[in-house]
């Protein structure tokens, strides 16, 4: 599948947020705006442009509206067209099969009788062109319903595709797929084979559909391959025979499918599930935790004796494509301010634990500040069943295994790992998530006392809850060595206008243990549910520690929080969501600050003032034009920079006071629409300058150090001095 669509900017200071996933969905963090905004958000679903299905009205058409060439499509039109127009390319030559007619696509191939007594909110494809979901709103129930599409077949077909499985599982059953290639490629040929000896007086478009679903459950996931396939589904619950497979949908939230087991074959699919994971289910042994091939995890649970409503498993899927800061300021889960602190104590070596309960983010949240660790420091990870994606090279990454045998022979644990780990010199170690095992929760804490930094993700609501926890049985971790955690973040899923979302609800610093050998907590952020704002409501201990070991000034300090932040919001600004592309802004920072940072103030309409300005700002000679924005661009500037921008600004000067106020001069209309317009724009990752010259993101990623002769672009560069005062003024 094509990538997904680009974010679009977000607004969260009225709750409307941006969606985004990968490209194959995973259990992440994502924006909810409540039940009135679930249609207009129906558009941002993760999906490609290619693969959603545009249409007009679905009611019933009268004779004149039907036979008027200018009305908009129905879907059943929209779908056999793009049907149409695949089958149109197919060389018969090379083909599979020849191509089926346009009679048989329009009367034999999906049946749209779904549509009948519910509201279609959104159409696409998940496998094109023979599968497609539907998310539909039951007004009866007042409830969304998820729907696959997938070609019917009728009584004759059923036979021949019952005949051809058992032909073919004679055919493939001493047939190692993987050894001889391609597992596809092998099926594909074997399958065509098969069929051309043993079906060659079945029609042409039947062919092409007993070929999908063919290789729907041979290859892939059977009857939940197009939910698998769905790039915004999260999880996939099947909860016994004869009940709806439920899905958790990254807008629509926990919500009933088409999918039902009710042939008896749930256990049997139970069982293929567990040898796709490379692990056996039986009825001695009827738990069985795995990792697809894919990555995502599995649960499956066989029979019923211990399940009564039958055999039951659940997916929660899993990207190799991770989400990154930016993605998670743009949600509102964290603040820019947040990721600032992150980003210095991470460069600092500060260690942490990102607490909270199950589906909060916490490891999604662990992965993504993890991007701020430096390129080429040495990180290892370990894990139980894989989920975190990193954007370095010098990474070593360690998931652990289950014994062979009955005895126990050919385990590897977590602790072997972790202390395997500890030789590996790592610089940054990162543990998926400290449970209950005391051994690991010891080791954990004695690598932070030995000089590592560590990161792992921990189940708990709350600050002190981690800290109780941690303390007693059966992890029992001494409160001396519980002290040498620094930072403690702590997430939750969160009720924000009748949906749910994830957000931090607080930033917690262990300032040490007191006298009564209790760890001392220090609250850094909370989270303010009035106006779901994030706020600093304390000192920080940590920076104080950095600055004291930088030998910085309080207004050093400042300035290095102030410079990232304002690189966070000039890359969310920008429209950029490619995780690499993030990654390599980061990398460019640490190499080539000043260059990096004169791009960023020179390239947005917004430019540091130095302090001996500031009182000027407001009393520049700027006429009315010059001062005046749009609605657009002050929304904007309110929102990235938190700037008040007087609606009625009419060349007063209020404006220009407000935001030189916040260490900021407005520079000019013209440019800051400019940068508005790129924001919101969200396929196209350019940033405008001042003279209205595109620069491609691209190039201002791969720039290196520029030289301190280079007078190629006059217009961006900056000297030395001139740095030095911007610098001193932050």
């Amino acid at each position: 599948m094509a990538s997904p669509d680009k974010n679009s900017q977000t607004d969260r200071r009225d709750g409307e947020e941006s969606f985004r996933a990968d490209g194959a969905g995973t259990a992440e963090l994502v924006p909810t705006t409540g039940l009135e905004a679930m249609a207009a958000r129906a558009s941002e679903l993760p999906v490609p442009a290619s693969d959603r299905i545009e249409y007009g009205p679905v009611e019933d058409l009268t004779d004149d509206e039907a036979a008027d060439e200018d009305r908009p499509e129905t879907l059943r039109e929209a779908v056999l067209r793009e049907v149409k127009a695949f089958f149109a390319e197919i060389d018969d030559e090379t083909a599979f099969a020849p191509t089926p007619s346009e009679a048989f696509i329009e009367d034999q191939f999906f049946d749209f009788s779904f549509l009948e007594g519910v509201e279609a909110v959104e159409h696409y494809w998940v496998n094109k062109p023979f599968a497609f979901v539907s998310i539909l709103y039951d007004h009866e129930k007042r409830e969304h319903q998820y729907h696959v599409s997938e070609p019917r077949l009728d009584d004759f077909e059923d036979f021949v595709r019952d005949d051809l499985t058992k032909i073919l599982r004679n055919s493939l059953l001493y047939r190692d797929l993987d050894a001889d290639g391609d597992r596809e490629d092998v099926f594909d040929d074997e399958a065509r084979e098969i069929i051309t000896e043993h079906a060659a007086t079945v029609e042409e478009g039947s062919l092409w559909k007993l070929f999908y679903f063919l290789l729907r459950d041979f290859i892939h996931f059977g009857r939940i391959d197009p939910v698998m396939r769905d790039p915004g589904i999260e999880d996939i619950s099947c909860d016994g025979d004869d009940v709806p497979v439920y899905v958790f949908h990254s807008v629509y939230r926990d919500v009933p499918t088409n999918v039902v087991f009710d042939d008896g074959d749930l256990s049997s699919f139970t069982i293929r599930l567990a040898q796709r994971a490379g692990k056996q289910v039986t009825v001695s042994d009827p738990l069985v935790d795995a990792s697809l091939p894919d990555g995502s995890r599995v649960q499956l649970t066989l029979g019923s004796d211990i399940a009564t409503r039958g055999s039951n498993f659940t997916i929660r899927k899993f990207s190799d494509v991770p989400l990154s800061p930016v993605d998670l300021v743009r949600w509102n889960t964290f603040s820019v301010e947040q990721m600032a602190y992150f980003w210095l104590a991470i460069e600092n070596n500060r260690s942490l634990i990102f607490a909270g309960g199950t589906g909060s983010g916490k490891t999604t949240s662990m992965n993504a500040v993890s991007f701020f660790v430096p390129g080429h420091a040495k990180v290892v990870s370990i894990e139980d069943t894989r989920e975190i994606t990193l954007p370095h090279d010098n990474w070593i990454q360690s998931v652990t295994r289950d014994t062979f045998t009955a005895d126990g022979r050919g385990e590897v644990s977590m602790y072997a790992l972790l202390q395997a780990a500890l030789r590996q010199r790592p610089e940054y170690l990162l543990v998926g998530e400290i449970r209950t095992e005391e051994r690991v929760a010891l080791t954990f804490f004695h690598s932070i006392a030995t000089g590592h930094t560590a990161y792992t993700t921990f189940h708990a609501d709350s600050s002190e809850g981690v800290v109780h926890r941690m303390r007693n049985e059966p992890l029992g971790v001494p409160a001396q060595m519980l002290s040498d955690l620094d930072i403690i973040s702590v997430q939750k899923q969160i009720h924000l206008d009748g949906d749910r979302t994830r957000r931090n609800i607080a930033v917690t610093e262990i300032a040490g243990v007191d006298d009564d050998g209790e760890v001392e907590l220090r609250d850094v952020f909370k989270r303010n549910p009035e106006n779901d704002a994030h706020e600093r409501v304390g000192d920080s201990v940590v920076l104080d520690e950095i600055a004291a070991e930088r030998g910085w000034t309080a207004a050093d300090l400042q300035y290095e929080l102030d410079v990232r932040a304002d690189v966070l919001r000039y890359i969310a600004a920008s429209g950029v969501d490619d995780y690499l592309t993030v990654s390599a802004m980061i990398r460019r920072f640490e190499r080539d600050r000043e260059g990096l940072l004169a791009h960023v103030y020179a390239e947005t309409s917004l430019v540091s003032v130095d302090e001996g300005d500031e009182d000027d700002a407001a009393g520049d000679d700027l006429d009315d034009d010059e001062i005046e924005v749009s609605p657009e661009t002050e929304r904007l500037l309110a929102d990235l920079f938190d700037i008040e921008l007087d609606d009625g600004a009419d060349g007063d000067g209020d404006a220009d006071a407000d935001a030189a106020a916040d260490g900021w001069e407005v520079v000019g209309d013209d440019d800051a629409d400019t940068v508005a317009d790129d924001a919101s724009d969200a396929d196209d990752s350019e940033v405008v300058d001042s003279d209205d010259d595109a620069t491609e993101f691209d190039d201002i990623v791969e720039a290196g150090p520029a030289p301190a002769d280079d007078a190629s672009d006059a217009d961006e560069a900056v000297s030395d001095d001139d740095d030095r005062e911007a610098d001193d003024a932050r």
